[in-house]
């Protein structure tokens, strides 16, 4: 099979046509007036909404205790735990979302790419995807191998109550990158090259990466999940002409798979602050932002058209108190200026935070009144 071939043999065949069922939370009226989604879609929440990305993790002593001698990639694959895990930071923090607990490598390994999480590194596959022959030579996902995903959703959400769970994928290039490199990179030189180098190869790549994210998506969104986001961890190597030629058709084919079901969804990339146009562009409800830009100019940048989530410094956890509450007092003064705002931080938990701190956080969010 040539490159262009593996690019036209869609994942998304697998599937079926995408919709929520009528108990969906979305649908059933559990979560479609929470905070989180009220915001979401740019009205007035009843309280100031906020989640952590990474919430679910080693930062909670809990979370270290039920995963004791289970690896990282069999934990997502437990539905039992992967549930456990989700929920632990709802019921510590009193957040106003979930987020599923998985990792972006999952699919992969689930459509049977030799992967895994090696502590200290990171994801490394088996063999990188390289040329034409090793794309042709992918895995298709099939619905039926994300049953344990679906599986897990349904035994968070029947927990969740009236809190929605966020549904979450990498974003194709990020996902590519992984893949190419054959583990992770400083600055994902190989997956650059192919773009310029062989485009078709790459071309082929994005797509087998953007279906199979999307699906990944669809399973967790029509299985009870009340929003999406996309994860590009990767794209602030790449330049804007870049993203925009190689990289966001690929996003918007990952979120064609569910953009349809009417869940908001939201798009995150690190160190994108001059994407953050064209990322708003593949078609999403609400845009991320990470600690490097103020809110303000991030809005002012996007002309006031979307909500925004973010961006706390993850820094600033360690920092004393009063310091770590003016930040967050000026981060919502800045996200004031935008049609919504979820507070959230511009990053991942660190390992290290104290899990008080992050409590203490989300009651003086809370304590602030919605305007």
């Amino acid at each position: 099979m040539t490159s262009s071939s593996a690019a036209s043999k869609s994942t998304a065949s697998n599937a079926p046509a995408g919709t929520l069922d009528a108990n969906h939370p979305l649908k059933d009226g559990r979560t479609s007036d929470s905070p989180l989604i009220t915001a979401y879609r740019g009205g007035t929440p009843s309280r100031r909404p906020v989640w952590f990305m990474r919430q679910a993790g080693r930062s909670l002593p809990e979370y270290l205790k039920v995963r004791e001698g289970v690896a990282m990639l069999d934990s997502c694959l437990r539905p039992e735990l992967a549930a456990e895990i989700t929920l632990q930071p709802v019921r510590r923090h009193d957040v106003d979302a979930a987020i599923f607990f998985s990792d972006i490598v999952i699919p992969l390994k689930l459509a049977g790419v030799g992967v895994d999480i090696v502590p200290g590194v990171g994801p490394v596959l088996d063999k990188p995807v390289r040329t034409a022959a090793d794309v042709a030579a992918l895995p298709t996902l099939t619905w039926e191998a994300l049953e344990p995903i679906r599986e897990a959703v349904r035994l968070t959400i029947a927990e969740l109550g009236k809190t929605p769970l966020i549904g979450f994928a990498g974003a194709p290039f990020t996902l590519a990158a992984y893949m190419v490199e054959g583990k992770p990179s400083r600055d994902h030189l190989g997956p650059r090259t192919m773009m310029h180098a062989d485009p078709e190869t790459w071309a082929a790549l994005a797509t087998w990466a953007a279906d199979t994210s999307g699906m990944f998506l669809q399973a967790q969104l029509e299985a009870g999940a009340s929003a999406a986001q996309l994860f590009d961890s990767w794209a602030g190597s790449l330049g804007l002409a870049d993203y925009t030629k190689y990289v966001a058709p690929a996003s918007a084919r990952a979120l064609d798979h569910v953009r349809g079901l009417g869940a908001p969804l939201i798009h995150f990339g690190t160190g994108t602050s001059e994407l953050l146009v064209a990322m708003r562009d593949v078609g999403v409800d609400v845009v991320g932002v990470d600690y490097r830009l103020p809110l303000d100019e991030a809005n002012r940048r996007l002309g006031g058209t979307v909500p925004l989530q973010g961006n706390i410094d993850p820094a600033l956890l360690a920092a004393p108190w009063e310091v770590l509450e003016a930040h967050v007092r000026d981060v919502i003064a800045a996200g004031a200026h935008a049609p919504g705002h979820v507070l959230n931080l511009g990053h991942g938990v660190p390992p290290e935070t104290d899990p008080t701190v992050l409590t203490r956080v989300v009651e003086l969010i809370h304590s602030i009144p919605s305007e």
